[in-house]
């Protein structure tokens, strides 16, 4: 069981929320970053707050959400152990787990509805890292095990 910290902005907290039990649905447990109601908040508050918690190692992945995803996953990438990618559909989620070992998967609420967020969901903690030739590719990020 792995611990997952979970984030958003005021735009994102019902999509988070909603998310939640998908993610404990895969035998993880939550930690909330926040925000926790929809009184207007910054972002970059919350993406780098849902960073740290993976700095610190109290969360080994995370999932951040914001109005467009593109805000919370700047902050979040501002952490060098953090590897956020902002993902619309099930395609891009894999293939940032299998070429890019994403460790933080960042969703737009006014992008993407919550059946597709939820299938994202699916498709990051289903998905593995492939290694081989993207691992000397994540190296060169600064994220990765040999850099």
């Amino acid at each position: 069981m792995a611990v997952i910290v979970v984030a958003s902005d005021h735009a994102g907290y019902e999509m988070k929320e909603a998310l939640k039990p998908e993610i404990e649905a895969f035998g993880h447990r939550i930690l909330d970053a926040g925000v926790h109601g929809t009184d207007s908040v910054d972002y970059p508050d919350y993406g780098a707050a849902a960073a740290r918690a993976i700095r610190d190692g109290e969360a080994e992945m995370g999932v951040i959400v914001c109005g467009s995803g593109i805000g919370i996953s700047i902050a979040a990438n501002r952490e060098p152990k953090v590897r956020a990618a902002l993902c619309h559909d099930v395609t891009t989620t894999r293939l940032c787990r299998r070429h890019n070992d994403a460790n933080v998967l960042a969703l737009g609420s006014r992008v993407i509805g919550i059946e597709t967020a939820k299938e994202c969901v699916a498709a990051f903690f289903e998905t593995g890292f492939e290694g081989g030739r993207h691992q000397r590719r994540v190296d060169k990020l600064g994220h990765g095990p040999n850099s």
